[in-house]
């Protein structure tokens, strides 16, 4: 059964990091991957915060398979995240490439991090 909790997940996860890619990338006239950049920090918000309500005892098994394998592991992308930052290298924009290296380094950590301290008050 719990397969079928990670497939819901996933299956809720994959078209909402396209269409919330798309939507993002189209209103932006950069060659910077925002669309990419927006779905990985909000992945890493979602399992923070999942994080802090497994450790407060709040979040039950299959609440964690449907949200952190399932949703979050079709959401977020890292394999896409290293091909456009690959992409930025190979057309000259080295710059926008460690922006973006860095900057979703340090904005999904502060993301996992504002997460679980969420969480924390939350379920405190």
């Amino acid at each position: 059964m719990n397969w079928l909790w990670v497939i819901v997940g996933a299956a809720v996860g994959a078209p909402l990091r396209y269409l919330t890619d798309r939507a993002v990338q189209a209103r932006h006239d950069s060659v910077f991957p925002w669309g990419t950049f927006t779905v990985n920090v909000v992945g890493c918000l979602v399992l923070g915060v999942l994080t802090g309500a497994v450790v407060a005892g709040a979040a039950p098994p299959g609440l964690r398979l449907l949200l952190g394998t399932g949703l979050c592991g079709a959401l977020t992308t890292y394999s896409t995240f290293s091909y456009e930052t690959l992409r930025l290298v190979e057309g000259g924009a080295g710059l926008y490439a460690a922006a973006n290296v860095a900057g979703s380094v340090a904005a999904g950590a502060g993301a996992v991090f504002a997460g679980v301290w969420a969480a924390g008050v939350l379920w405190a």
